[in-house]
């Protein structure tokens, strides 16, 4: 392992764990024996991922637009899968705390990735769309660890990126011996998710697998991928929309087989649908 990867990342209480509610649920969840009682119970013991997990659960992502009045009302129209990826995005948003200019810049970026990932996701197939959304949400925590860790030196790579225009792959190698996919990659290992979520975040821009014999971790690393370039397409987390950016030409598209046509059509439906939500899913409270 990379020594100041190491150092920075796995030193004692220097990275963040997973918010306790978040954990609870996953665990009841995995458990196959929790009922709709006890979860509400348990979201219900931190007020403040309630009242998010009741807000996000009202937008139109979701398709409940204002219906949803309580915990157990979520739990149930919404099923245990789609609870947590809910509960999860409302819990870690304290990991992007202090909340500055920067801070809101990638959180606004995660959150429009995963929800490009789930709509992405849904048109292909053959991907959940809960994983595809964590995914996205997660793929660039490694910046939000490097930026916790130490904000000027990470607002240096900033910088190069905005007054020389390098995209942040390019700028980071001049501060980091390690990558935010690197480093992202360990958190989420660490935080116990699944394995291909962790591949997802460690090879969203690199594609370096090495063993295809099973197809599903480079179909969401792929999504992911997308995602990501859907934000930088819009501007979303970004100070300028990149409207050039061609799509089609990626290797994502070309692994998930979507032609410019398909991609324009998602890239609309992405568009829409953060502009309607994104009072929701963005906002700092």
């Amino acid at each position: 392992m990379n020594n100041e990867l190491e150092n920075t990342i796995m030193s004692a209480g220097d990275l963040p764990t997973i918010p306790i509610v978040a954990t609870k649920v996953m665990k009841l969840i995995e458990s196959d024996r929790a009922t709709a009682e006890e979860l509400s119970k348990v979201v219900s013991s931190d007020p403040a991922v309630a009242a998010r997990v009741l807000k996000i659960s009202n937008s139109s992502f979701y398709g409940r637009q204002g219906k949803i009045q309580n915990l157990s009302a979520a739990i149930v129209l919404l099923g245990y899968t789609t609870l947590k990826s809910i509960v999860v995005t409302a819990s870690v948003r304290q990991v992007y705390q202090p909340f500055g200019l920067t801070e809101k810049m990638l959180w606004e970026h995660s959150f429009g990735a995963g929800l490009a990932a789930r709509i992405i996701a849904k048109a292909i197939g053959g991907v959940d769309q809960e994983e595809a959304f964590l995914a996205g949400l997660f793929h660039d925590i490694g910046k939000v660890i490097m930026n916790s860790q130490d904000p000027a030196k990470f607002q240096m790579v900033m910088e190069r990126c905005y007054n020389e225009e390098l995209r942040f792959n390019e700028a980071e190698r001049s501060f980091y011996s390690f990558t935010h996919e690197e480093a992202g990659a360990l958190v989420i290992k660490k935080w116990n998710f699944p394995d291909t979520l962790t591949q997802s975040v460690q090879q969203h821009h690199a594609f370096a697998f090495t063993d295809l014999s099973d197809i599903a971790p480079l179909h969401l690393t792929s999504v992911v991928n997308l995602a990501d370039l859907f934000c930088l397409r819009l501007g979303i987390g970004q100070r300028y929309p990149v409207e050039d950016l061609s799509l089609s030409s990626t290797k994502a598209a070309g692994f998930l087989g979507l032609d410019e046509e398909k991609l324009e059509a998602l890239l609309e439906e992405f568009r829409e649908a953060y502009e309607n939500d994104k009072s929701f899913l963005s906002a700092a409270g």
